[in-house]
Order: structure tokens, then C-alpha cells, then sequence
């Protein structure tokens, strides 16, 4: 039996991450999309030295 290698999956960007969440959070709480990735950035440079668990 073969072994097959599955590719090396490519890591979503940092803005792209944002963007999802924030569209997400917007769908549900009715917010402009727009001011949900300010916060968010916001949030991002606040904090910049914590580093998260993969």
C-alpha cells in the first residue's frame, strides 16, 4: 500500500484572519464590517506581545 503526502496547507494571512471574523461578527450582531476590523486591529497591536497557543 502507498503512502500518499497530503501538500502543505498554506497559513490564512493575519488580514485575512480579521476579515473573516469580523464579517462573521458583523452577520450576527449587525454591525458594518468596516468598524468591527478597526476594533479588532486595535486590539491586535494592544496586545502584540502575547503570543497565542498552536
Amino acid at each position: 500500500m502507498l503512502k500518499t503526502t497530503e501538500p502543505k496547507r498554506k497559513q490564512p494571512s493575519l488580514k485575512a484572519l480579521l476579515r473573516s471574523v469580523a464579517s462573521s461578527t458583523a452577520v450576527e450582531t449587525g454591525q458594518s464590517v468596516a468598524q468591527i476590523e478597526q476594533k479588532l486591529q486595535r486590539s491586535t497591536q494592544r496586545f502584540a506581545h502575547i503570543k497565542l497557543a498552536r
